[in-house]
């Protein structure tokens, strides 16, 4: 407005009631449930059979910042929708934007475990996360990691992954 490029008048008219809403980032507990909206939303608009989002797909949107908060949410489930087959939202319907950013760390271990136990929870992440993109294969997930198939192995058994 003060540069000129936004009417002082209409600013007043629409100046009404300001309401103050955090990134979808700070509201990580609203994330599943704007998605589970939006896929029936969209699934009822393009008569498309879904009834739900992967397990991977729910530890995706977690995990990833959403810099255009919502409505960057409710495009990724849209084009998830129209892209996908169904039943359920797979990794595979998601754009790689999404699928290959890397997680937030603050996502993956709550601030108040132990140095410890959020190394753990990392760890876990990451071989998760191997495992996922090598679809199950153990040896192409510890290749990928710049990991022996045996110690990969180990650390599967040691965190509870096996």
């Amino acid at each position: 407005m003060r540069a000129g490029h936004f009417r002082e008048d209409l600013y007043y008219r629409l100046n009404v009631v300001a309401i103050a809403l955090p990134p979808l980032r700070q509201c990580r507990e609203d994330i599943l449930t704007l998605a589970h909206f939006y896929l029936q939303r969209f699934a009822a608009e393009t008569k498309k059979p879904f009834t739900g989002l992967a397990p991977d797909v729910q530890e995706r949107f977690l995990a990833y910042p959403w810099p255009g908060n919502v409505r960057e949410l409710a495009n990724v489930i849209e084009r998830a929708i129209v892209l996908g087959a169904g039943p359920q939202i797979t990794l595979q319907d998601l754009p790689p934007s999404l699928v290959g950013a890397p997680p937030l760390l603050a996502s993956l271990a709550p601030p108040n475990l132990s140095y410890h136990d959020a190394t753990v929870a990392f760890q876990r992440a990451l071989l998760r996360q191997a495992l996922a993109q090598a679809q199950g294969n153990h040896t192409a997930a510890a290749q990928a990691l710049g990991l022996q198939r045996t110690y990969f192995q180990r650390l599967l058994k040691s965190l509870g992954l096996s």
